[in-house]
């Protein structure tokens, strides 16, 4: 998934896609060499990046006519240092993410940019990070920082679709394939930012959490927006986020059987 992913984007970018076999070989090998540098602590991970940038000497504004494709690793900690906690997001009203039409479905350095100023605004305010709002009526919530972002009102699993705008998170997925696995009522449609703050106050909104890569579900309990606060499950995890979480984790670490082929085994 996350391959296709890079392939779609580097379409985007007018860059050349790369090869499965290929692709697949070289990581293997890598992680195979550097195997040692695996953490073994819980919660703990080797970090893949995969990426490709363009190496033709010009000054200009086209396609390179050469590109470099690399992978890197890097230990890394604990996502959660300090256990698995609710994030707080602030909306931005004179910032947005990316508009249709554009990159933001694609996984680009761009993308990141864009986001590094109103995160920083956020924090500074006492917020863990961004919410974003369309870039066209600034009125349906799009994504959470860099993640993807999931609703439940009404016992209904709500997420935005995939419109152009969106990063298609490969996290999402899984999420989608879960819940419905587990019988759950699950909307792939547009929310705006006034019906949650609808739902809030009429009691249906029962969680928010967002989904990406790193974190893997990464719960909401506070959500400001102009002068509305919205307060989440009273600050606490809910019991979807919490077995998302505990699933996911399970099978990344080989504690649940995996049932789905999401599991690649390196010899």
């Amino acid at each position: 998934k996350n391959l296709e992913r890079m392939n779609r984007s580097n379409e985007r970018m007018c860059m050349p896609t790369i090869d499965e076999d290929m692709f697949f070989d070289a990581m293997t090998e890598l992680i195979k060499l550097e195997r040692d540098w695996i953490p073994k602590d819980t919660g703990h991970s080797l970090y893949i990046r995969p990426f490709i940038f363009g190496t033709e000497n010009f000054l200009g504004v086209h396609p390179s006519s050469t590109y470099r494709f690399m992978i890197i690793l890097s230990p890394v900690g604990a996502y959660y240092k300090e256990g698995f906690n609710p994030v707080s997001l602030l909306v931005p009203e004179e910032y947005v993410r990316a508009v249709k039409g554009g990159v933001g479905e694609a996984k680009t350095a761009g993308n990141y940019a864009a986001s590094l100023l109103p995160a920083e605004i956020a924090q500074k305010k006492g917020f863990t990070q961004v919410l974003w709002l369309d870039g066209e009526h600034h009125k349906y919530i799009d994504e959470v920082g860099t993640m993807n972002i999931f609703f439940v009102i009404d016992d209904e699993v709500i997420t935005p679709p995939l419109e152009g705008s969106i990063l298609p998170g490969v996290t999402r997925d899984t999420v989608l394939d879960l819940t419905k696995s587990w019988g759950m009522k699950v909307n792939e449609r547009r929310i705006s930012i006034d019906e949650l703050i609808r739902s809030s106050k009429e009691g249906r909104l029962q969680e928010v959490f967002g989904t990406g890569t790193a974190a893997v579900i990464s719960p909401v309990d506070e959500i400001q927006y102009r002068d509305t606060n919205i307060s989440i499950n009273h600050g606490q995890i809910g019991p979807i986020a919490r077995r998302l979480f505990d699933e996911i984790s399970g099978i990344q670490y080989g504690e649940i059987s995996d049932t789905h082929g999401w599991i690649y085994n390196i010899p």
